[in-house]
């Protein structure tokens, strides 16, 4: 898949920049897809800085578009949407600095996906201008961490990015069966 993204950006010129942030707008607005493949994508392209500010800039435009248009459906929904997270749960319930602070948090904290943060937020009573501020100043140290992580992990050999594979399929797994089994 980055391949994919890294062609279209050499094809596209100075359109490489807006590519990258209508991708992570379309990614935060399905909710689904880890953004990663863009982040490694603008590592790589763009290079450590601004490909960072890019994926910064992509992530939190889409964070606060999908806000916007999930708050619109969900109050169509309100009452069928589960949310299984103790933290969620609670951020649904809160609003002002409460509200404000546990977005900060969730962004920050790599094991809660960001579109059940920006859904959960959504349906909670939090303003978009909370929404947005706090889930920037959130995203910024997680996506820094991130770009670090990927633009160490591609100067590793083909030996050592087959071993991180590896070993990460293998904790998935891992973590898979664990919560199946629960």
């Amino acid at each position: 898949m980055v391949e994919e993204i890294l062609q279209w950006f050499e094809n596209s010129g100075l359109l490489a920049v807006w590519i990258s942030i209508i991708l992570n707008i379309i990614i935060s607005v399905l909710g689904v897809i880890p953004s990663v493949f863009i982040t490694v994508a603008n590592i790589s392209y763009f290079g450590f800085g601004k490909g960072l500010i890019l994926s910064i800039l992509g992530e939190v435009l889409g964070a606060i578009i999908s806000f916007y248009l999930y708050r619109k459906g969900i109050n169509k929904v309100k009452t069928k949407v589960i949310i299984n997270n103790k933290y969620l749960n609670r951020l649904q319930q809160s609003k002002g600095m409460e509200a404000f602070s546990l977005i900060l948090a969730l962004r920050v904290f790599p094991f809660v996906p960001s579109g059940l943060v920006t859904l959960a937020s959504a349906g909670s009573n939090v303003g978009m201008l909370n929404f947005s501020i706090a889930s920037t100043l959130g995203k910024i140290p997680a996506l820094f961490i991130e770009a670090y992580s990927t633009q160490q992990i591609l100067k590793w050999s083909g030996q050592g990015k087959v071993i991180f594979g590896i070993s990460s399929i293998i904790i998935i797994s891992i973590l898979i069966r664990k919560s199946t089994t629960k």
